[in-house]
């Protein structure tokens, strides 16, 4: 049982001769959902006597094979479809393999139907017109130049910057406004990509880059940590790890980063020894002692002093919105009893975020030295996730299908101008933001 048919008349033989149409008459018209990929060039060639037999069809005219998928792939999410069967010829299944694999995930199935009878003009090479010829690589430039010229929804990218890391490090917290991202739960500036969700790869990269640009780095792509909601810290220039949930290095020109989707991402930074860190903290890797893994891998790797490094605690879930089961939450009181507003609950409210200034604290951090939503006298750089839908994503919220927002960090090779376009900005609000 299939969702959707997407019956290829692109890249099939337009001869009346040829058993290719069996594609026009087949049994897809007595499905819910049928897509025609036809394109612009063959669009009169539709049949309108299978549009009119069918329940519900959808015709994929549009300028280039990159835009009819991502429209079929956006209609698909708009209905809440992901399993389609594909009527195609040879050649056709061969090209839509490609487009498959760039602009979808593993949340979607595709069961490919061939003609076997089909001509030897629609068994053969692509179609000149078509980018089949061109390789792998055609396609994913022709994907990527498609993304490029899509406006960003949601409105501007937007990023919050903490006040108290200085102007020789670039750095921010991405929110979700300006990406590419269309499906609504991911929408707009998802930056990770999971076979367990809706945004592919070549999406996530295009908001990747839109991010670079906006925030300075581009081109020099993100390094995200490999989470494993634990507190392994990897040392950038060592073998790297299947997993950590931190990393550390004195590398200029590399941008280290954090996810976070309720989770913390926390930035931290040493002005003195010139070393950053990027850790990603939930409430296992806080009680595992990631935040303070991170600083001691700076000390231990770097020679830093605890008392000279910076952290910037980001967007993450307050303690409004978070609950834990009785046993897990009862591990959080022993750090702190504050952090446990009502541990007489079944189900706990958790204030992680102050867990980890705790454990930062006791660790030898210096108190000014943590921005977080205690230290008021600054502009906030920790709103709740789940409490601010329009600016970040949250998986309490949102649920399995959430999106990602990351916190970035990187070490400048000089540092830019006093008024530049890239200053330290902060807000109250995350919609007052730059």
């Amino acid at each position: 049982m299939c969702d959707a048919v997407l019956v290829d008349l692109l890249h099939a033989c337009s001869s009346p001769a040829c058993p290719g149409g069996f594609l026009r008459e087949s049994p897809a018209a007595a499905e819910p959902h049928v897509f025609l990929l036809c394109g612009s060039r063959y669009r009169d060639t539709v049949s309108d006597g299978f549009a009119r037999s069918c329940r519900s069809v959808h015709v994929l005219d549009s300028g280039s094979m990159a835009e009819c998928v991502f429209r079929f792939k956006e209609t698909l999410d708009r209905l809440g479809l992901s399993s389609i069967r594909v009527l195609c010829s040879p050649r056709g299944r061969v090209l839509l393999r490609v487009y498959q694999q760039l602009l979808f995930t593993a949340v979607y199935t595709f069961d490919y139907r061939e003609d076997p009878h089909t001509c030897s003009r629609c068994a053969g090479p692509a179609h000149p017109l078509s980018p089949g010829q061109r390789g792998r690589e055609g396609e994913e430039q022709e994907v990527s130049r498609f993304l490029q010229q899509l406006p960003g929804l949601r409105g501007d990218i937007r990023a919050l910057r903490s006040t108290l890391i200085p102007d020789s490090f670039g750095h921010g917290f991405s929110t979700r406004r300006g990406g590419v991202s269309s499906v609504p739960t991911l929408s707009a500036l998802n930056l990770f990509s999971s076979s367990r969700r809706r945004d592919p790869g070549a999406v996530v990269q295009e908001n990747r880059r839109r991010l670079a640009l906006h925030a300075g780095f581009h081109p020099r792509p993100l390094r995200l940590v490999k989470v494993n909601h634990a507190s392994d810290v990897w040392v950038l220039g060592k073998a790297e790890p299947e997993s950590y949930d931190a990393m550390v290095t004195d590398q200029t020109g590399v941008v280290i980063a954090a996810p976070g989707a309720d989770c913390m991402p926390i930035l931290f930074a040493d002005p003195v020894s010139k070393v950053i860190g990027a850790a990603h903290a939930g409430w296992k890797g806080t009680l595992m002692g990631v935040a303070m893994a991170t600083v001691e891998a700076m000390v231990t790797e770097f020679g830093c002093r605890v008392s000279d490094i910076l952290v910037a605690v980001g967007p993450s879930v307050g303690a409004c919105c978070f609950v834990l089961d009785r046993q897990h939450a009862l591990n959080f009181q022993r750090i702190h009893a504050d952090c446990v507003p009502d541990p007489e609950s079944d189900r706990p409210h958790v204030n992680i975020r102050l867990a980890n200034r705790v454990l930062l604290e006791r660790g030898g951090v210096r108190p000014e030295h943590i921005h977080d939503d205690t230290l008021t006298e600054r502009p906030c750089v920790t709103p709740c996730t789940s409490c601010h839908p329009d600016d970040f994503f949250s998986h309490v919220r949102d649920g399995l299908n959430f999106g990602t927002q990351v916190g970035y960090l990187w070490i400048r090779e000089s540092c830019p101008p006093t008024g530049g376009t890239d200053r330290q900005d902060g807000a109250q609000t995350p919609e007052t933001t730059s």
